[in-house]
């Protein structure tokens, strides 16, 4: 009768916590006619569909320009060694130049979504601090403040971020070797972690959610892997296919 009862409840808590999950489009949505990963294009998609937040990736150049991109290179172009000028001129898959942080963000400002920045780990560490030092004034003079998160793999970069944003601006870190315990530890908002790690560590989320952090899992695509992170309650899924996963969480 006891376990009867532990049963009911954790199935109740579970479905008041499925009810607030929110879904981030990874890399904006990007697989669709017209659009392109981390495009300008690919943010007002997000933004068309009610999705909670797009996700982008930001380099900076040697020059100091910030640069939207997942891959460390570009047209065989390294960016953070490259100037401005040798990637300006460089067209998305969709025909779109590609993008500055500038233009990422006053096209945020036009919309709804909640701005995902991940800021990609640098060579130079010097040169990722400055960078950070970039994001975070670029994001005020554009008074984007209270509509951006920062995600990184770098610890350091995560460290500056959480030093250098306003406080209580929530930064989450994606690299997936520390427990949330150890990140409540350094002040960040969560755990941003893979769905493989995540199913390793399937205690990680109620720990988190008992020391008032948030959870997010990446890259989350197959049904499976949906239903695995609405079932355990997870906060926000990031996933390349968000329209199926609106379905399912609308079910």
């Amino acid at each position: 009768m006891i376990m009867r009862k532990v049963l009911f409840m954790a199935l109740i808590a579970m479905a008041f916590t499925a009810g607030a999950q929110e879904v981030i489009c990874h890399r904006g949505y990007w697989d669709i006619e017209g659009s392109a990963q981390n495009s300008i294009r690919s943010l007002v998609k997000a933004d068309s569909i009610s999705a909670w937040g797009s996700e982008f990736d930001v380099w900076m150049t040697a020059d100091g320009v910030l640069v939207v991109n997942h891959d460390e290179t570009y047209g065989g172009v390294t960016i953070e060694t490259a100037k401005w000028k040798q990637l300006k001129d460089m067209h998305l898959k969709n025909g779109e130049l590609l993008p500055t942080l500038d233009q990422m963000l006053e096209c945020g400002k036009q919309l709804k979504t909640k701005l995902i920045l991940e800021m990609k780990p640098h060579t130079s560490k010097s040169q990722e601090k400055e960078a950070a030092r970039k994001i975070v004034k670029m994001v005020k003079q554009k008074g984007l403040e209270d509509r951006i998160e920062y995600i990184t793999f770098s610890y350091a970069g995560m460290k500056n971020l959480k030093e250098m944003a306003p406080e209580g601006t929530p930064v989450y870190y994606l690299n997936g070797e520390l427990s949330p315990k150890q990140l409540a530890e350094l002040g960040v908002a969560g755990i941003d972690y893979s769905i493989g790690v995540m199913r390793d560590h399937p205690q990680w989320i109620d720990e988190a959610h008992s020391l008032g952090m948030k959870v997010n899992v990446w890259t989350v695509n197959s049904d499976r892997d949906m239903d695995w992170c609405i079932n355990y309650g997870v906060d926000f899924i990031t996933t390349n296919a968000p329209e199926r996963l609106q379905q399912k969480l609308a079910q």
